[in-house]
């Protein structure tokens, strides 16, 4: 295939951009490079002949219109801000980029498409990578299925959410090719660390608190990067599924103290490193997926141990401190965890 990546030089952009070219794709990667994108992730492939990267913003719609054309095959938008705390703090950018970008993204796509059409050439499919926190918060039991109604708590899920329904609008409107995936949370190499994993393992190698919100019982449902990726790629190459959503889930629901503490065991840190804060507003207390229907239709299912992943995702942050450590010196520290 030949794949434009949106925001390819983020945490599960860059692997997937990675995971492409090893899969024989050629990608085209449009990144803004904001703070979370970095060109380092993708180092080792920078002078592939199958990879070419090009800087820019989703939302600039003649740089998008000028990017899609018949070369391409399908777009996968990874491109959006996506720190729930941020989002808290500035909900604009998180409109921006998440609601106007992929519109912007979409008419493009339905441009080229028409002209491709006129050419009899193949339509442009449209991958929304999207993410659970959509369904909003879930009780004690039970997993969102892609049936759940959309219920977002925060300006970050609630600007995903809309993204997806402008995405199945042009679906049903124009008969765009449109697969919505949504995800859990993941984890793996190369995330910024802001977020939850990445957060813990270099504050302990740092030996400075790490915060954890409220009670620490906050839940969610992990996938590995490498898993996600692969079920992308699958959604992408298959065809299958126009206008549907697929959830993708890893099966493994940690609460937050789980997670941290089995961090500072793997570093064999102490257990007094762990600090509680003041919880934030609209913090949903439980995300599971239920992933039945990617596993019926595709045959995907998850395939790294939760153990396993975190052990090597603690390993790869111990190994690459260089990644690391400037990032968290620029940035100010933020006290949220996922």
């Amino acid at each position: 295939m030949r794949l434009l990546v949106t925001g390819g030089l983020g945490f599960i952009g860059s692997n997937f951009v990675r995971y492409s070219i090893k899969k024989n794709h050629r990608v085209v990667n449009l990144d803004m490079l904001t703070y979370a994108g970095n060109p380092e992730n993708l180092g080792d492939i920078e002078c592939s002949p199958a990879y070419r990267l090009i800087r820019g913003d989703i939302a600039d719609t003649r740089l998008i219109e000028k990017t899609i054309g018949p070369d391409i095959d399908a777009v996968v938008n990874f491109a959006a801000e996506s720190h729930v705390d941020r989002s808290i703090s500035d909900p604009a950018p998180f409109i921006k980029t998440n609601v106007l970008g992929t519109q912007t993204l979409l008419k493009a796509v339905l441009k080229a498409n028409l002209l491709n059409k006129s050419r009899q050439g193949s339509p442009i499919r449209f991958i929304q990578v999207s993410t659970d926190e959509v369904y909003g918060s879930l009780g004690t039991e039970g997993c969102f299925t892609e049936e759940s109604p959309l219920s977002p708590n925060n300006p970050y899920s609630a600007s995903k959410a809309a993204a997806d329904l402008l995405a199945l609008s042009y679906h049903r409107t124009y008969g765009l090719p449109v697969i919505i995936t949504r995800c859990s949370n993941n984890y793996g190499p190369y995330q910024y660390p802001e977020k939850l994993i990445p957060l813990a393992i270099t504050n302990a190698l740092r030996d400075i608190p790490i915060p954890i919100y409220g009670d620490g019982l906050y839940t969610r449902d992990w996938v590995h990067v490498q898993d996600h990726c692969r079920a992308i790629e699958m959604v992408a190459a298959s065809g299958a599924g126009d206008g549907e959503v697929f959830n993708i889930g890893g099966g493994n629901e940690r609460t937050n103290i789980e997670i941290a503490t089995g961090i500072l065991r793997i570093l064999n840190k102490p257990l007094t490193l762990l600090r509680f804060v003041e919880d934030r507003s609209g913090h949903d207390r439980r995300y599971a997926v239920n992933y039945g229907k990617i596993l019926d239709r595709l045959g995907w299912r998850p395939e790294m141990p939760f153990s396993a992943g975190l052990e090597e995702t603690v390993g790869w942050y111990v190994k690459n401190a260089r990644w690391w450590e400037g990032l968290k010196n620029r940035e100010r520290q933020y006290q949220a965890l996922n």
